[in-house]
């Protein structure tokens, strides 16, 4: 089902367009990774989607119906809603007072107040806390009270700016593992803002990128113009230019009709030294040229006669000891691979 449906969106400020997106949709239940630099429009994006501030033209939809933007309208739609900002601000008072706060403003019963509080620090690990004075916590720490005050909502729909930005390793692991519980365990929507990409990968394949307010795939690695070429009914194979083909798999093909470009899922892609013989589908030669360590991730970037880029875990990477210089193998699975 499709959640938000953006049709020629703009939003201009002092004259000048910070966003500018022609269509958009975003599916129920999924999580979406919006990357970009500063300046992008990712913010301001998000506050759209939150109902905090209205496009200066187009039409935006939630759940197939259009939104109006009157403020009983708008009311009703931010209760569906919440926003995780990157430096969330807490009340002088305790951390059960700030998770209770919205849940009061609604008008739910104490008793009930008292549980889904509880349940709410409980799922984000802080539950040791619920009498310490909120505005004294760490950083992690306060973002963690941020998503149990967001969570104790029950939304349909959580957005969070740069959810992990500026906090220390256990907690960014902490509020990473919560995301991931909520989308799969209450099919709750996630849309979250970072520079991360290894993070970005880790957490889903459906990745928008935006540069200078509009929505482009070329600010990824492993995005390649090429052509569709129709081998019989069940395979098709997109060539990229230097010759390179990667076999499609038939729901992509469907699915994104006359597209001129491939996207390899860098987190996707499986590698191993190479091995001679026989290989699977979608195998690619490689050369390395460079890694980089990100979080718990490591970068490595190929030569297969087209830069190629795969994220490892820092684990496997460490197992497979691939250094630059090595031979290998790239293994495209279905599951990497998209036309867009």
């Amino acid at each position: 089902m499709i959640l938000y449906r953006l049709s020629d969106i703009q939003k201009v400020y002092l004259r000048r367009s910070v966003l500018d997106i022609a269509s958009l949709e975003i599916e129920a239940g999924k999580v979406y990774a919006l990357l970009g630099p500063n300046g992008a429009g990712k913010t301001t994006l998000l506050n759209i989607l939150a109902f905090l501030d209205a496009p200066s033209c187009g039409d935006v939809s939630f759940r197939s119906q259009t939104v109006r933007y009157t403020e009983a309208a708008l009311q009703e739609l931010r209760k569906k809603v919440v926003m995780v900002d990157q430096h969330p601000i807490m009340f002088t008072t305790s951390v059960y007072k700030n998770v209770e706060f919205g849940l009061k403003i609604r008008g739910v019963p104490k008793i009930e107040r008292e549980r889904m509080v509880e349940e709410s620090l409980d799922r984000v690990g802080m539950r040791s806390f619920i009498s310490a004075p909120a505005h004294r916590l760490s950083g992690g720490e306060t973002q963690r009270v941020a998503l149990a005050r967001a969570l104790a909502l029950s939304p349909e729909v959580f957005l969070c700016d740069e959810p992990t930005s500026g906090i220390d390793a256990e907690n960014r692991e902490v509020v990473v593992d919560v995301l991931r519980q909520i989308n799969r365990e209450k099919q709750i929507s996630l849309i979250f803002t970072t520079h991360d990409r290894a993070q970005a990968s880790a957490l889903t394949s459906r990745i928008l990128v935006l540069e200078g307010g509009r929505l482009t795939a070329t600010a990824y690695e492993n995005v390649f113009t090429g052509v569709i070429e129709k081998h019989d009914d069940a395979l098709h194979r997109f060539r990229i230019r230097n010759g390179l083909s990667i076999e499609v798999p038939k729901n992509e093909i469907e699915k994104q009709a006359g597209s001129s470009k491939i996207y390899l899922d860098p987190a996707g892609l499986k590698m191993t030294p190479f091995i001679k013989g026989r290989q699977p589908a979608n195998t690619i030669k490689a050369t390395v040229i460079s890694t980089a360590v990100e979080n718990d991730y490591v970068r490595v970037v190929v030569d297969a006669g087209v830069s190629l880029t795969a994220l490892l875990p820092a684990a496997e990477y460490r197992e497979k000891r691939i250094i630059a210089g090595d031979t290998v193998q790239l293994i495209a699975p279905p599951e990497s691979i998209h036309l867009i």
